[in-house]
């Protein structure tokens, strides 16, 4: 061998042991960048066949390979509605790919709407959306901060468990509502969440963050914006995660969010309103869906946040959106007596908004007598249960001013919707889901309501006038012989 040959082999050596120790010298830096991202350990997959599971360890770095192929047989899967095959392979697909958001987003939403609907049993179908909240919440300890993750929270809990598109609306609300009084209760104690003294606060906040991975500052900074809004019910979840995808998001992503704010609201507006205070332990009888009245304000302030992003061409789609809310909201203001608020909103959606009010001349009153004539031939169980509800709470304050013929007239025309409505709802499951509770719980409802705001001495002369004394205590059980 020559003396080149030598040197060039000698010099190969030099070289691959500078490149050995430059590589172990950035190794050290890429363990930590590893480690501050959460790339350092996966979780090793349980329960799979053994050549699974002996191929992942195997590949080792390979893994997303495994991912993709199990990914193709979950679509073929999704393809074939062969949907419950498909909950083990997302197990291991959010295993092996636990960065990649997409998998916990899709199946989320397969569970929640795919799975779930294949249930007959609403106890069963409520298991399968809670699952895919709870699978969203696990791929935020993986992805904290991932904006779309984020935005598909907001949009089950809005879409599947807040409107009443399925079947079992009424039963995943309930559900959702019991689970949040143990948590937050209608109207949260902000110091008590911020600054926990007993055990059971303690466990309280620690529950709303490992648990639902919500923030208690965050919370209250949405009730401050946007409230004050009952958290038992999905409404006030819905703006928190869509509020977090703002915080969270690109500027495209922003703006995205937002222009859907208003329509948020509008649903918070319409069936967000507070549970009684005295409701502590939500059950399916004191559980019921009524305006939060309190909200009109907030919203119209979203309409306008978001017609300010618009193009001057497309302000329209907002302002005709403004335009049928607020023509809705003064009707329900004129019904639950508030007069004053429902000519204010009037006269602004008169003032404001082109056309919206042709005729200048037309009152309030009028107006809303107009419109209540019309819409109690629809069948929504939200606007007539608003309807029925504020024409109870003019009978029960017509009875307090010792006006009796007004308050017979009132509480002849709620039983008249209220049997109209029942009479023309189609057979069958479709007719049950959009059903009103029965007059008399309504009624009932309504009268706990009043006494809450009402004084002591109103609410119990109204208790006389109806016939109805207050319940006492519960008797103990008699004793065993």
């Amino acid at each position: 061998m020559s003396i080149r040959d030598r040197s060039f082999k000698l010099l190969m050596v030099v070289v691959a042991a500078a490149m050995f120790y430059g590589a172990s010298r950035m190794q050290d830096t890429l363990n930590v960048q590893r480690q501050k991202e959460g790339f350092t350990t996966l979780p090793v997959l349980s329960n799979a066949p053994p050549l699974l599971a002996f191929t992942t360890v195997a590949l080792g770095g390979f893994r997303g390979l495994i991912a993709n192929a199990l990914w193709i047989r979950a679509s073929e899967l999704q393809d074939q509605e062969r949907y419950f095959e498909m909950v083990q392979l997302a197990d291991w697909i959010t295993t092996l790919e636990p960065h990649y958001s997409t998998v916990w987003t899709h199946q989320a939403w397969n569970m929640a709407y795919n799975i779930s609907v294949k249930c007959k049993d609403f106890e069963d179908r409520w298991r399968w959306v809670q699952r895919g909240i709870q699978l969203l919440h696990k791929g935020l300890d993986w992805n904290p901060g991932d904006v779309d993750t984020y935005k598909e929270l907001s949009w089950i809990i809005r879409h599947k468990i807040g409107q009443n598109l399925d079947d079992a609306h009424m039963t995943y609300k309930l559900h959702w509502a019991q689970m949040m009084q143990d948590v937050l209760g209608g109207h949260p104690d902000f110091a008590a969440l911020l600054n926990p003294q007993t055990p059971e606060q303690r466990e309280r906040v620690r529950k709303l963050r490992q648990d639902y991975h919500m923030d208690p500052a965050f919370v209250q900074e949405i009730d401050k914006k946007f409230g004050p809004l009952d958290w038992r019910l999905p409404e006030a979840h819905s703006i928190y995660w869509s509020e977090m995808g703002v915080r969270n998001g690109t500027a495209e992503d922003k703006e995205l969010i937002e222009r859907f704010a208003y329509s948020l609201m509008q649903q918070a507006c319409k069936r967000g309103g507070s549970l009684p205070p005295w409701v502590t332990n939500v059950t399916k009888e004191n559980f019921i869906l009524w305006p939060n009245l309190a909200l009109v304000t907030n919203c119209v302030a979203s309409f306008e946040r978001v017609a300010a992003k618009f193009p001057e061409d497309k302000k329209y789609i907002v302002l005709n959106a403004e335009k049928n809310f607020l023509k809705e909201e003064i009707v329900v203001l004129y019904e639950y007596d508030r007069s004053a608020e429902a000519n204010y909103w009037f006269n602004y959606l008169r003032d404001n908004i082109t056309n919206s009010i042709p005729d200048r001349q037309l009152t309030m009153e009028e107006f809303a007598l107009g419109t209540i004539q019309s819409e109690i031939t629809e069948l929504d169980p939200v606007k007539t249960t608003a309807f029925i509800l504020g024409l109870i709470t003019q009978e029960y304050l017509f009875l307090l001013g010792g006006e009796e013929d007004h308050a017979a007239n009132v509480r002849n025309l709620a039983a008249t919707v209220w049997r109209s409505y029942q009479s023309r709802l189609p057979e069958g499951q479709n007719g049950q889901r959009i059903s009103l509770l029965p007059l008399p719980e309504l009624r009932d409802q309504q009268l706990r309501i009043m006494e809450t705001w009402i004084s002591p001495q109103s609410a119990a002369l109204l208790r006389n006038l109806l016939g109805k004394p207050r319940p006492g205590p519960v008797p103990p059980p008699a004793p065993q012989t």
